[in-house]
């Protein structure tokens, strides 16, 4: 049987040496550093052993402001995209006028790339910017601020910002489970006497298991590693109020602590698997 394949594995044997060379290698070699003194002041390479993860956890630095920032940007913007994508998913799960269109319009911000939107949203966010006219002129001078530039105000403008950028990826994922889910289940509860939330709570929430471990999955693997929106729209300020681990790992390879910007990387990762995989494990058996 599988000697009638039309496809030959030598087929694949291309791809994987292009994916060894310029993925698998560089992620090695990047883990190998992160236990050494490498930097641009240093000529020679020596093996420090964990001195470089002990760094970024030394209260001292300001490495776990960014890895707490990084988490809270996490969960915020995941709880976000999930709720509002779900709230549009369930809206435009039926038919009316101009359907097609809405969902393309909330869809796009997805497709913009992250500069063009830090750059649209400074503008909006800005001391004089469109948001601070627009509050004023409803009598709400009273809370208007530099949204970016305030150190209150900086992580959540920024949070809101990708939560507004991502939430159509999410809706269309809902989307496609929600279509998944057959009319005849709905029918039966309906003529059982089941209520709305009923049906969403015994029927839609079931089914849709897998869109949210898909959603839940994509958005912890895209928080935990965010950094063009928070650098095209803070740069990590003001002070360090937004940094993040990926946007210390730019400075400080900037500055040429090459091994512990492979630390910080190589943390992340770790992370980044850690809980992708847990979340595996604890929601993937729930769809069975």
């Amino acid at each position: 049987m599988y000697k009638k394949k039309i496809y030959k594995t030598r087929f694949l044997m291309p791809a994987l040496i292009i994916y060894f060379i310029f993925f698998l290698v560089p992620v090695i070699a990047g883990i190998g550093y992160s236990f050494t003194n490498w930097n641009s002041m240093r000529p020679e390479i020596k093996f420090v052993g964990l001195r470089n993860y002990i760094e970024i956890f030394n209260p001292k630095n300001s490495y776990l402001l960014a890895i707490k920032n990084t988490f809270v940007f996490t969960v915020t913007s995941a709880i976000g995209k999930i709720g509002f994508g779900l709230l549009l998913a369930l809206f435009f799960n039926r038919k009316f006028p101009s359907q097609q269109l809405l969902r393309g319009i909330y869809f796009m911000p997805f497709a913009i790339s992250s500069l063009i939107i830090g750059i649209v949203f400074s503008s909006v966010l800005a001391p004089d910017g469109v948001l601070n006219a627009i509050l004023s002129s409803v009598g709400l001078e009273s809370i208007t601020r530099g949204w970016l530039t305030n150190k209150s105000s900086a992580l959540p403008s920024v949070i809101s910002v990708e939560i507004w950028k991502s939430i159509g990826l999410n809706m269309v994922i809902f989307l496609a489970g929600l279509q998944m889910i057959d009319r005849e289940y709905y029918e039966a509860a309906s003529l059982d006497g089941a209520g709305k939330w009923a049906l969403f709570r015994h029927i839609t929430a079931p089914f849709l298991l897998p869109s949210i471990t898909i959603n839940l999955i994509l958005n912890t693997i895209h928080g935990l590693k965010v950094f063009d929106i928070v650098m095209s729209l803070t740069n990590g300020g003001p002070g360090n109020t937004t940094q993040v681990i990926n946007t210390f790992v730019f400075k400080t390879y900037g500055m040429g602590a090459y091994g512990l910007s492979n630390a910080l990387s190589t943390f992340i990762c770790i992370v980044t698997m850690i809980i992708a995989l847990c979340t595996l494990k604890i929601i993937a058996p729930k769809e069975a």
